[in-house]
């Protein structure tokens, strides 16, 4: 039989990963540079294959070690949720969080299920409005956290993801090509929409806002009615959505990011654990993928978990 792998090796392994360097990640795992070398060399014999490889002073993952990752964290993930189940001292307590109600579909049923299991004394409390207003909300101690569209010039966060932005337009209607492009996006403040008229206007194509909104569910309608353009991150592409590109006569459009206010004072307990769960859902999630049948249940889209952390107020 197999030998199982280490735990403690593969907190090592992440710790090299997240950091860049081995160094670094003997000061985060509390070992000297020598013991996380020997830690490295008994994984990779374990393994029987290189996991790094040098480049330059430093060292990279080997195709490999690419592959091993995800299974780390996973590995991680698991073990923690299940020393989490048995813990007398769980984390009780009011997490509020925000999120923009397109984040909120995506990505919030992985982050709250995961968090509801390990920490079911933990009451969550979900705002749901667009970025620049959670800002605000945060900047007035409201919120404890929040997923907002990562945008330096308008507010401070953390980058936790980036991903291609998309146009999307119904899959099931044609668009005119004799007439400006319909738009359906958010309001004028909002990001994506800024992204999307620039590269309109910077490639000399005429459009016309038809449709604005806060609301994802709005944009979306609009869209698989057929009757507006709009742009989307990636993952969140619907059934019955068609990705326009430039040989559909559309510019491309730069990568958007997703970043993570985080309030002062917050308990550092609570702020580890829903910010270790975002991160690891948020790693986790894979694009999704729009099928040709419409019937069909888009790859890369999990199921809404059973939430059973105490009471989730949702506030539109």
């Amino acid at each position: 039989m197999s030998a199982p792998l280490d735990i403690d090796q593969l907190h090592t392994f992440l710790a090299i990963v997240d950091t860049g360097s081995f160094t670094k990640a003997a000061d985060r795992v509390f070992k000297t540079q020598s013991a996380v070398s020997m830690q490295m060399r008994r994984l990779e014999e374990r393994i029987g294959k290189q996991l790094f490889a040098k480049d330059g002073r430093g060292n990279r993952l080997t195709t490999e070690g690419e592959k091993l990752l995800n299974y780390a964290r996973r590995i991680i993930r698991l073990n923690n949720e299940a020393i989490a189940a048995f813990d007398d001292n769980r984390l009780e307590g009011t997490l509020r969080i925000g999120t923009p109600d397109d984040y909120a579909d995506r990505y919030m049923p992985e982050i709250i299920g995961r968090f509801a299991k390990t920490h079911p004394n933990v009451e969550l409390y979900i705002v749901c409005e667009n970025s620049s207003s959670l800002a605000e909300r945060m900047a007035k101690g409201e919120l404890d956290i929040a997923l907002v569209t990562h945008n330096p010039r308008a507010r401070m966060s953390d980058v936790v993801r980036t991903e291609p932005l998309c146009w999307v337009a119904s899959a099931n209607h044609p668009l005119r090509e004799d007439a400006p492009v319909p738009l359906a996006v958010g309001r004028r403040d909002c990001l994506w929409r800024q992204l999307a008229c620039s590269a309109l206007d910077a490639d000399g194509r005429e459009y016309q806002v038809l449709f604005t909104s806060w609301s994802s569910t709005v944009v979306a309608a609009a869209v698989l009615a057929g009757m507006a353009v709009s742009v989307l991150p990636e993952s969140a592409l619907r059934p019955g959505m068609k990705v326009l590109t430039s040989a559909d006569g559309f510019p491309p459009l730069p990568p958007v990011q997703i970043g993570l206010m985080k309030r002062p004072g917050l308990s550092p307990s609570l702020m580890n654990a829903i910010t270790d769960h975002i991160a690891a859902c948020l790693d986790n999630i894979s694009p999704a993928v729009v099928p040709d049948d419409l019937d069909a249940e888009p790859k890369g889209i999990g199921r809404t978990p059973k939430v059973r952390a105490g009471q989730m107020a949702t506030s539109w």
